[in-house]
């Protein structure tokens, strides 16, 4: 790993100035990541933080100092004592509440009492102890540089200051719309720390997306990283009727425009606001209070904005990174590298929460991470905990299979030996650390090397979540000695309700409830499957101005209703099996899960890329399939190559196609003969015939949002209503035509599925 830099002086040409005027931090303040050394250095917890905070100059107070008088009033909030325990256990207080101001009565019982408190408590005592530690890593001209938990803190209520200045109002929203950065995260603490309530909105999203969601959360500011963005809310600023201010950092508007600043314009509003005033601010929050906002991009209707509090924050970011084995800096300082979106609840509550909780090191990947810069970003950090999306370990798994295909004869063995002996050793003997000498050569010689290439050699956790992930996926990873641990939540749980570790690891599930949280199974069928229902800390206080909604979610005792349908073994591994509304019930009157089913068909067919099961009131199953192609790496669109994993399959069925319009155009006979043979397999394996697959269809595209079947649903009464809207209808030979139902009819799958999918 690179020697890791100090922040470098102020002639350095850094993307806002600001960053440049930061205290020195002096030699304790960033540290060389390795495990002797940082054992060695934390041996305690030191306190650090008055002696650094009073004593050196800040950007955030003017090159003054950080008055004793706040730092201590601060230090005294921090007691548990003064957090009244009637603001937050009244029983008069309900479990929910569709108001941004609103307060809940918190979930604490004998399974789960921990004492709440605030963010700002949970960042001030982790200032105590982690003050010197390099907190925010960030590169600047193919650098790394580093900001210490101290100048965090700093920053954060610097711009805390500055909102309050720019008109802030309890309970309103400040937006964030940028990639991931130091400055995403300083604005949201800030934020909080301000009273408002931080609501992050994804980079993709259209004006007309931001404007629902700033109009809905009642933006006061919102924080944009690039002229792109800010163009967005300037188109809409008319109809944001709370919106005084746009702050913009990453680079500076064209032209001066009333009302937009750029970052460092903004921290400097900050010193018109006393500490004692943001002091009270502080002290008036109670843990039972809103500090985040996190929108659901549901399949129909507009998003839900799930109100999140302070103790969902805390609590969540202290006991849910525990079950994931997530260490505090005392025994080792977690390296982990932030690139999901941060208005995703996951990665915010990794990267941003949890990582204040423990001190850990968060390092920015840049953000075009995604399209291919993010192993880059790996190698030079070294993480010792990384998570990921299902679909983000695929892409490693793809990148890996290309440059093997592509690799010599002899190094394509050698790595499949050595993957192969350590699946192998990992199925059938996973909870022993007793290797065999094969398996402990395999890694040695090969394994090691493509972990370190990976930039994975010091990473001791892989986590995934968000969605489901194949076997052939885990398959893959466990033949490379990487261990992928799932999670499983929801944004209204706060992130994680269910963790696995290196403690609690059983393949294909998701692992065991967090410490301190419940959950039941209800309407179970003959074979335990029921409705997950959850309950705990974790729970979120309600959505934000939909009572209705509320209530659907969360019943009469607190439970939430995730509609998901699960099973529990005998000792407590959760296993997701598929959404009760997906459930397919067939004309004979059979329940059949279609996850299980489609899972099962791209295992068999590594060719294929998505399989989707349909026979909702029909006579027998069929399944509609796309192949795994190469993506576009601007766009991300499919493209109509296939990728070297679907070649390889097509060789070995004797085809020489290489697109998937050689396949589909021409019927390709040994393809087509292939897939059948392995669709025969799955229904051989199938618990009854009403499970089995009787016709399946290969589609000339796969799914993508661009392409309309992916992330949108539609309304319409009739074709009409749909060609009106440009959407090409074919309803002379539909594959598999639904049954005439009464509209209106909604469809989640657009474009090219339009024609298979409508009433007929």
């Amino acid at each position: 790993m690179p020697e890791v830099l100090l922040l470098r002086s102020a002639s350095s040409i850094l993307r806002t100035e600001f960053l440049n005027r930061l205290p020195p931090g002096g030699p304790g303040c960033v540290h060389k990541l390795s495990f002797v050394r940082n054992l060695q250095y934390r041996k305690g917890v030191r306190r650090c933080v008055r002696s650094r905070a009073l004593h050196q100059p800040s950007s955030l107070t003017d090159g003054q100092p950080l008055s004793k008088e706040s730092l201590n009033h601060a230090l005294e909030f921090s007691v548990p004592e003064k957090v009244p325990k009637a603001q937050w256990d009244t029983p008069e207080e309900a479990l929910w509440t569709t108001r941004a101001d609103g307060q809940v009565r918190l979930r604490i019982d004998p399974s789960c009492p921990q004492f709440p408190y605030t963010v700002h408590r949970m960042f001030y005592e982790a200032l105590d102890k982690y003050g010197d530690l390099s907190a925010l890593g960030f590169k600047r001209q193919d650098k790394w540089e580093h900001i210490s938990y101290s100048q965090y803190y700093l920053l954060a209520r610097r711009a805390a200051k500055g909102f309050l200045k720019l008109g802030l109002e309890r309970a309103h929203s400040v937006a964030i719309l940028g990639f991931n950065s130091p400055e995403w995260f300083f604005s949201a603490v800030g934020a909080v720390f301000a009273g408002g309530i931080i609501t992050g909105i994804y980079t993709t999203s259209s004006p007309e997306a931001c404007q629902y969601i700033a109009h809905d959360c009642r933006a006061n500011v919102i924080v944009v990283d690039t002229q792109k963005q800010l163009e967005k809310i300037l188109k809409i600023w008319k109809q944001l009727p709370h919106l005084k201010a746009v702050v913009i950092y990453k680079e500076p508007p064209p032209n001066k425009m009333t009302h937009v600043y750029t970052m460092e314009e903004f921290m400097e509003l900050g010193n018109e606001v006393p500490e004692e005033a943001l002091d009270a601010i502080i002290d008036a929050q109670q843990p039972n209070q809103c500090c985040v906002l996190v929108y659901t991009s549901g399949t129909t209707g507009n998003p839900k904005g799930v109100m999140l509090s302070q103790d969902n924050i805390t609590w969540t970011a202290r006991y849910g990174s525990q079950a994931g084995d997530i260490q505090p800096a005392e025994v080792q300082q977690e390296v982990v590298v932030s690139y999901l979106p941060l208005s995703h609840i996951a990665a915010q509550i990794y990267d941003l929460w949890t990582g204040i909780q423990w001190g850990a090191q968060v390092c920015f990947a840049e953000p075009d991470a995604l399209k291919g810069s993010l192993v880059n970003t790996l190698r030079e950090v070294e993480p010792t905990s990384h998570m990921g999306v299902p679909r983000v370990w695929e892409k490693i798994m793809e990148r890996i299979q290309e440059a093997a295909a592509q690799s010599g004869f002899i190094r394509r063995k050698m790595l499949l030996w050595a993957m192969s002996v350590t699946l192998e050793q990992n199925l059938t003997c996973a909870g022993s650390d007793l290797k065999p000498f094969t398996t402990r050569l395999a890694d040695y010689l090969v394994l090691a090397k493509v972990r370190q290439a990976l930039g994975f050699a010091k990473c001791q956790k892989n986590f995934y979540g968000a969605a489901p992930m194949t076997a052939e996926t885990q398959h893959f990873f466990l033949g490379l000695n990487i261990r992928l641990y799932a999670g499983y939540g929801l944004s209204e749980t706060s992130g994680p309700h269910f963790m696995s570790s290196p403690y609690n690891y059983r393949l294909y599930s998701s692992g065991k409830v967090v410490p301190g949280c419940r959950v039941k199974l209800v309407n179970q069928d003959a074979e335990g499957i029921g409705e997950i229902c959850l309950w705990g800390r974790t729970i979120f206080m309600g959505y934000l101005n939909m009572e209705d909604k509320t209530c659907e979610a969360i019943d009469e005792e607190g439970w939430l209703h995730t509609g998901d349908a699960g099973r529990l073994d005998a000792d407590g591994f959760l296993y997701i099996t598929g959404r009760l509304k997906e459930l397919i019930i067939t004309a004979g009157g059979e329940n059949v899960p279609p996850l299980p089913i489609e899972e099962a068909v791209k295992m068999e067919l590594p060719i294929i890329s998505n399989a989707m099961l349909i026979g909702d009131q029909r006579k027998f199953l069929s399944m509609l399939l796309t192949l795994k192609c190469a993506l576009d790496p601007e766009t991300s669109d499919p493209t109509d190559n296939l990728t070297e994993q679907a070649v390889e399959f097509c060789q070995r069925v004797g085809s020489r196609a290489t697109t998937v319009s050689e396949i589909v155009g021409k019927k390709d006979e040994a393809v087509y003969q292939a897939i059948e043979e392995g669709i025969r397999r799955v229904n051989t394996n199938a618990a009854a015939r009403p499970y089995h697959i009787q016709k399946w269809a290969i589609l000339e595209r796969d799914f993508s949002i661009s392409g309309g079947e992916l992330g949108k649903a539609i309304t319409y009464n009739s074709p009409s209503d749909l060609t009106s809207s440009g959407i090409t209808v074919d309803t002379a030979d539909p594959v598999i035509p639904l049954p005439g139902t009464p509209p209106p009819h909604t469809c989640q799958l657009t474009g090219c599925l339009i024609k298979m999918l409508l009433p007929v």
